[in-house]
């Protein structure tokens, strides 16, 4: 199938002062293909556990993303949002940290001819609720998972905030792939699971090379804000802030080596500016 020629897309984060372009021109449709979904959202009262001040910014909601990666050889779920159970109540819920799902994950699948049984590989930034909402609800595909954040993931005790267990406890003897660093999915470095800990034990990034688009980095929780990104900010509520820093500069290098895009995953006006599902980034 030919894909007629699109010019498409003007997205821009702005960083530090710094406005990264995101626009493409896609001449012809690659077989490597990322799929981005709307996955629920989260508002706070104060954000000031994420290591910023309530006066700093006015931003109080982060959008909650999901995103299909299609490979030739194979398909990977990376983050899952928002608990399904979520969208059974209209609107917003919850006190101090509200969230809301509009629609499912499962229900926004069949748009492109999938549903929660389509995936080859699962994997997820890290164990926080509103990345691993639908984990119990995906069925026959390998978890990619750092040993670290398996390991703290299924401990007798929880000592991640933010973690329900309630949501990841069908994984525990899921068929797995355990790893400790980096992991090339497919094998031909297009699509690459990065070690980023320091949020979570095991906190990791995505990255993939696509022919038309090119290069991205899915960042999971390593940054919140724009402003956690310029300032080096580093939520209250992360297990080890000198982790966390280092691995902001081991992905800030590999952005710089690649001329990756980089996407805050929770940055709701940048989510605003992308494609959504069924479109896609070639």
């Amino acid at each position: 199938m030919i894909r007629r020629s699109v010019v498409l897309l003007s997205a821009f984060s702005v960083i530090g002062g710094c406005r990264v372009d995101v626009s493409t021109e896609a001449d012809t449709e690659s077989s490597l293909k990322l799929y981005v979904f709307d996955c629920g959202m989260l508002r706070f009262a104060s954000i000031e556990s994420f290591s910023v001040s309530d006066d700093e910014t006015d931003i109080r909601d982060l959008i909650v993303p999901c995103y299909v990666v299609e490979h030739e050889k194979g398909r990977l779920l990376w983050d899952g949002g928002l608990p399904s159970k979520t969208a059974e109540v209209d609107g917003w819920q919850g006190e101090g940290m509200l969230s809301r799902l509009d629609r499912t994950l499962s229900e926004q699948l069949p748009e492109i001819g999938l549903d929660m049984n389509s995936f080859d590989y699962a994997a997820y930034s890290h164990m926080h609720f509103d990345h691993v909402g639908v984990a119990n609800e995906v069925k026959g595909a390998t978890l990619i998972i750092q040993k670290k954040e398996y390991d703290a993931a299924f401990a007798d005790e929880v000592t991640v905030p933010g973690f329900d267990p309630s949501l990841y406890n069908n994984l525990k003897d899921a068929e797995r792939i355990l790893i400790e660093g980096d992991h090339d999915v497919f094998g031909d470095s297009l699509v690459r699971i990065i070690s980023a800990p320091g949020h979570t034990p095991g906190h990791q990034v995505l990255f993939i090379d696509l022919e038309n688009s090119g290069p991205i980095v899915l960042s999971g929780d390593l940054y919140h804000f724009a402003i956690s990104r310029q300032d080096r900010r580093v939520p209250v509520f992360n297990v080890d802030r000198d982790m966390t820093l280092a691995s902001m500069d081991r992905v800030e290098a590999l952005v710089v080596e690649t001329g990756a895009t980089f996407w805050i995953e929770h940055e709701l006006a940048f989510f605003e500016q992308l494609k959504i599902a069924p479109a896609y980034y070639d």
